[in-house]
């Protein structure tokens, strides 16, 4: 089975072409090489998948003959992503928290002091 059909199948994209997608841009390897979309996979591969910023990492146990519901999903996958992939996405989620929104129009009134104050200490 192709490796962006897997993919689809076991709910790791939406749509197929978002898979296809991943793999030409390079977010796809088959034991630690670059997958084409077209490229087979064959039960035992390992798969690394960057989905999210975070690493994901499966072993192919069996291959579905058709998108699988998602109590079905481990029958034909083992997830073996370290837990340290998960942990750095919740220290993203902080850090995203505390800056202002890119695009969220002129600077607010404290923002504009502090802009000042560092432009007038210059001088």
């Amino acid at each position: 089975m192709r490796v962006d059909k897997y993919l689809w199948c076991t709910r790791y994209f939406k749509t197929r072409s978002l898979a296809t997608t991943a793999c030409k841009k390079g977010h796809v390897k088959i034991n630690d090489i670059a997958a084409k979309p077209s490229r087979e996979v064959f039960p035992l591969d390992i798969i690394d998948l960057r989905k999210n910023q975070i690493n994901y990492k499966l072993k192919v146990n069996d291959i579905p003959p058709n998108r699988v519901g998602a109590k079905l999903i481990d029958i034909y996958r083992t997830d073996i992503t370290p837990k340290e992939a998960f942990e750095a996405q919740e220290l993203l989620k902080y850090s995203k928290d505390y800056y202002r929104k890119k695009g969220t129009g002129r600077p607010t009134k404290k923002d504009r002091r502090s802009i000042d104050y560092y432009i007038n200490e210059e001088e």
